[in-house]
């Protein structure tokens, strides 16, 4: 069958030869109060995951079972990823992922995150991702259910954080406040979060499926990367969304398509689609013999968009569907929370910058937006490599409270981002700020480099991505870029071809590799230029032809920053400037560079990797992911 074409016009005859199992018992979310759906939905900052005391105890027996060998990996593991629990490439100690839905997080859940690092997690840090997780690395497994217990304490939730689930729900972080937004899908969001976890049909996909909401057409969650995606829509005085499905990054990045002009919002009618189509993927046992391509939008690129409407148009009139009210489960599982009712009062004494005024004033341009409620503003703090300290937990906890009611969220950036804060406390909040270090410009602009752990902590890690972005950084500093289009450029790596990073939809990105020099190793980088995620277009960039030795990558960036402010045009983007004059002149602007050098005393230091003392060797494990 060729990618694209329709085959019939029934979903037996587009589906004809692929292993599908079509009997397939799949039942929906079950009664109010049961186990998979429990009555506990308060709509409090935070709590959106219903918190089972029980799921903790379960953890605990099962893993000491497995430490004591009465319990094998085959059945374990699939059990501890479902409680977001994930192997390193360490040995003996997991990674610990805990969903923030839409990114909301509160100054008590900021609190315990503090608490609970520094009890288990001897790194001494939390590391906010790219799909607005927190994540702890390096925690024995003896002590997992102790720290995800304890945050549960504070409605913190790591339910469902890996496997093959329906992964973190993440959201624009301006949602609520953005003064372009079409209306806030929080509500929304929230109700999907709570129908999908523990949901029966979500617990053993062929993969994992990644959701985003928009607030706007400026698409700040990045819509078009995701299993599935939300864009708000108001048609005839209703809300709705444009439903898009099938995309993804990874070592098949593809860009979703829009599925729908326009489901239901209010009706929970975008639920019941949703369910019909994680009903139609589940189903796809031929997904299941290749877990490298098992997501979704390898079913889209086999059989087209349109066929895969004619399957959820099918799916939506099976019997299942008129078993529940999708309007009252809405009713029943929204989160509405009233920001703005906690929104912090004018202040009666507020202080005004002194010498100090040019850098305040840098700081509100690069990292302050006015929100759309006169007089309140949401200010995005740049977390440098996504990573805070109890500290700065407990610091930023104080702040939220103090200037933010309150209110704030991750980003898929890897910040944070505090809404609510008030034009008069603006001075004061960066002071506060700069106490903690977190006062950095530049939040989404060239100096907020985005990468994930890479070989700090990843089994499929193949390069220290983390140790790339601080020598990235560095070079940045001491270029000190001020030209207005170049800041606009962002820079986005990952430690291996998979899309943690995002680095497909980075102006620069950069994957992990490696070259052979001889009988020894050099951790290296491939180039992609030209990609975007802004004002609702997203695009990919191209790759080079080339692979850079790490340790030359940052000169690299320098060359071809310098290279763009040279020869583009006037008010030329890089993305624009990149597709302009093509992969040619930036190849050629570093070949030198790609040459790799003969190992010796003086080019001892290519053969490690950065932030390391031995030499590189590529040490590749399975990831979990797939399991």
């Amino acid at each position: 069958m060729e990618s694209g074409t329709i085959t019939g016009s029934s979903a037996a005859e587009i589906l004809e030869g692929f292993d599908v199992d079509r009997d397939k018992q799949q039942t929906g979310k079950g009664a109010p109060g049961s186990r998979e759906n429990p009555e506990v939905y308060e709509n409090v900052p935070g709590h959106v995951i219903p918190i089972l005391a029980d799921e903790f105890d379960d953890f605990g027996a099962n893993a000491g079972r497995f430490l004591a060998g009465d319990e094998g990996e085959d059945t374990f593991i699939p059990f501890r990823l479902k409680q977001g629990v994930y192997g390193q490439r360490q040995p003996g100690v997991q990674m610990i992922r805990v969903k923030l839905p839409f990114g909301g997080v509160s100054p008590e859940q900021m609190e315990a995150f503090a608490a609970g690092i520094e009890r288990w997690v001897p790194l001494n840090k939390g590391h906010i991702t790219t799909r607005q997780n927190i994540q702890m690395h390096h925690v024995p497994l003896a002590h997992a259910a102790e720290l995800i217990r304890e945050l549960g304490d504070a409605g913190l939730s790591s339910r469902e954080g890996c496997g093959n689930t329906v992964r973190n729900v993440t959201a624009d972080p301006l949602a609520g406040v953005a003064v372009d937004e079409v209306f806030d899908p929080t509500p929304y969001a929230g109700a999907y979060v709570r129908f999908f976890v523990r949901h029966p049909v979500t617990q053993a996909m062929p993969r994992k499926w990644k959701t985003a909401f928009s607030a706007s057409p400026a698409d700040r969650a990045i819509v078009p990367i995701h299993d599935i995606g939300f864009l708000p829509v108001i048609r005839d005085g209703r809300r709705g969304f444009e439903v898009w499905v099938g995309g993804g990054t990874a070592i098949m990045p593809r860009v979703a398509h829009k599925i729908f002009d326009f489901v239901g919002a209010d009706d929970g009618e975008y639920l019941k689609v949703t369910e019909a189509i994680v009903r139609i993927f589940d189903r796809q046992d031929w997904l299941r013999k290749n877990r490298a391509r098992a997501r979704i939008k390898v079913l889209l690129d086999k059989i087209g968009p349109e066929a895969f409407r004619v399957l959820v148009d099918e799916e939506l009139a099976r019997p299942w569907t008129g078993e529940r009210d999708h309007a009252a489960e809405l009713a029943r599982l929204r989160f509405d929370d009233d920001e703005e009712a906690r929104a912090p009062q004018r202040p009666f004494v507020a202080a005004e910058p002194g010498e100090d005024r040019a850098a305040f004033e840098t700081f509100v341009a690069r990292n302050v937006e006015a929100q759309r409620q006169e007089g309140f503003n949401a200010v995005t703090v740049r977390v440098v490599r996504g990573d805070l300290t109890p500290d700065q937990f407990r610091g930023l906890a104080a702040i939220m409270r103090g200037f933010c009611g309150g209110n704030a969220r991750t980003s898929v950036e890897q910040n944070l981002v505090l809404r609510w804060v008030r034009d008069e406390s603006l001075y004061d909040l960066w002071v506060r700020l700069a106490e903690l270090d977190l006062a950095a410009t530049g939040a989404l602009e060239v100096d907020d480099v985005i990468s994930c752990p890479g070989t700090d902590s990843c089994k499929m890690g193949i390069t220290a991505s983390m140790g790339l972005n601080e020598a990235i950084s560095e070079r940045l500093a001491a270029m000190d870029v001020t030209d207005p289009l170049t800041r606009r450029v962002q820079i986005k790596m990952s430690g291996c071809p998979n899309g943690c990073g995002q680095h497909h939809i980075g102006s620069i990105g950069f994957y992990g590799a490696s070259l052979k020099v001889g009988d020894r190793q050099m951790p290296a980088y491939i180039p992609h230029l030209g990609g975007r995620a802004a004002d609702g277009e997203v695009a990919f960039g191209k790759r080079l032809k080339t692979r850079l030795p790490a340790k030359r990558v940052p000169e690299a960036v320098e060359r071809w920053l310098r290279l763009y402010e040279a020869e583009r045009e006037a008010e030329e983007g890089f993305e624009d400037f990149a597709g302009r004059v093509g992969n040619e002149a930036f190849e050629a602007a570093v070949h030198d560079l790609t040459l790799p050098a003969e190992f010796g005393l003086d080019t001892m230091q290519e053969f490690i990797d950065w932030n390391r003392s031995s030499p590189y060797k590529v040490e590749r494990g399975e990831g979990e992911c797939a399991i």
